[in-house]
């Protein structure tokens, strides 16, 4: 924590005709101690025991228990192949109002840097369709990183603002997650620096901007289908009040009441108070769309059409992925749902197998880490053997070939053997020799 920043005087008014007597214990709370939390990966470690530091389990969220402040969780081999994802508490509620089903169509309009599409991802379980969005280049490709070492099989990760997304998918989605920018209110426990940055015109521009987010947002769920609309704030202006706005310009849209194991959202929102909820700030809302249509989106497959050539070329590498349905550039993938995504920048296009590379098909890191096949030929690693793998230096061992090296049942990534010895494919860019077990 860091010591003596100051509370905005007119913040702590507002928040006082927000809770009355409840004021002093939400200070005393301000200025307690952060939460962190973990959500273990049911694609990675499925029915596995937490993490070590984990205390409590986190009763709105699967598979999920806070972490200990000082837990070194992030710097371990376990995290960067995906185990887990950490995420304060109470972020994990908007994901969990959700509850995104196996095969549905979604859509996580402001995704970074990935925490609710990752919750999502999962509850998919590898079916239908995850569309994670940012609009932002640089925190887009956080979030395709996120994706890709989470193993959601079944994402896009584009970078893209919301009237264009609009203008191609009309009521193309079950649900659409709006995890709106704000003016941050609860993040003042978690980064006390953040209170010198709130000013009332903050505020007001966050919530000019969320409104228009929101009403492209509508245009993109089906009739019957869900919009979940969250911000990490405090602020009725960009929570309570910002709904209410959206109603009385949307009536097709309503409240819907919700409840999830720890919270009852009774007139179809919730706030997260610090001195109510082991968790940080957030405002999470729930509303339904009029009427019943099924979620449709154009196909666009044929920009991504696999050619010949680099289907016989994954063919005749023998290497056991799964096989690809299409090609993004000279990447192969596989997604079984490709919408029209002209004039959208993408990052990802579903579980990324392999590049081409003139004749030669290479296995790509998303692969490894991704796939569910149980035939691939894998080799398993000692602690030692693993951190060395993550740092970039090469594995001795007999096998031939690629193989997929594994630490714990976990996939760490490529690597190729042969003359005693496994070379490493771990990506450079992720090579890290200051990981710890």
């Amino acid at each position: 924590m860091m010591e003596g920043i100051q509370l905005p005087e007119v913040f702590v008014q507002r928040i006082g005709g927000q809770l009355g007597e409840e004021l002093p214990a939400f200070l005393s709370a301000l200025e307690g101690t952060p939460l962190r939390g973990l959500r273990m990966n049911p694609f990675r470690k499925d029915g596995e025991k937490p993490f070590r530091d984990t205390g409590g389990a986190i009763p709105w969220a699967r598979n999920a228990w806070e972490l200990d402040l000082n837990s070194p969780a992030g710097t371990t081999v376990a995290h960067e192949a995906g185990a887990f994802y950490l995420q304060e508490p109470c972020a994990m509620l908007p994901a969990a109002v959700m509850a995104a089903r196996p095969g549905e169509k979604i859509l996580d309009l402001c995704a970074a840097p990935g925490g609710k599409s990752t919750q999502i991802g999962t509850d998919l379980a590898g079916k239908g369709l995850l569309v994670c969005n940012e609009p932002v280049p640089s925190r887009a490709g956080i979030l395709s990183r996120n994706i890709e070492r989470m193993g959601i099989p079944n994402a896009i990760v584009t970078c893209a603002y919301p009237k264009q997304l609009a203008k191609n998918w009309p009521e193309g989605f079950d649900g659409v997650m709006v995890d709106a920018p704000c003016s941050g209110e609860g993040m003042f426990r978690r980064h006390p620096e953040t209170r010198r940055e709130w000013t009332l015109e903050k505020s007001a521009g966050c919530a000019e901007r969320q409104a228009e987010i929101l009403d492209r947002a509508a245009e993109m769920v089906r009739p019957g289908g869900r919009l979940i609309y969250s911000t990490c704030t405090w602020n009725p202006a960009e929570n309570e009040e910002q709904i209410f706005r959206f109603l009385d310009k949307h009536p097709e849209f309503s409240l819907e009441p919700f409840i999830v194991p720890g919270i009852v959202g009774g007139k179809g929102f919730h706030t997260c108070w610090l001195h109510r909820t082991r968790g940080e700030g957030q405002f999470v809302a729930k509303l339904r769309k009029a009427g019943e249509a099924e979620a449709y989106l154009a196909a666009g497959e044929a920009a991504f059409r696999l050619p010949a050539e680099a289907y016989k070329a994954w063919q005749q590498s023998g290497i056991r992925t799964e096989r690809p349905n299409a090609a993004f550039g000279q990447t192969l993938t596989r997604l079984e749902i490709i919408p029209d995504l002209k004039g959208i920048h993408v990052l990802r296009l579903g579980l990324h197998l392999g590049q081409i590379r003139g004749k030669l098909f290479l296995p790509d890191h998303a692969s490894a880490v991704g796939m569910r096949r149980p035939d691939m030929p894998k080799v398993a690693l000692t602690d030692e053997e693993a951190l060395k793998y993550m740092a970039g230096e090469t594995i001795p061992g007999d096998m031939k070939g690629w193989v997929i090296l594994t630490w714990q049942g976990l996939a760490l990534g490529w690597g190729k053997g042969s003359d005693g010895m496994i070379k490493n494919h771990y990506p450079k860019g992720l090579r890290n020799g200051k990981l710890i077990i």
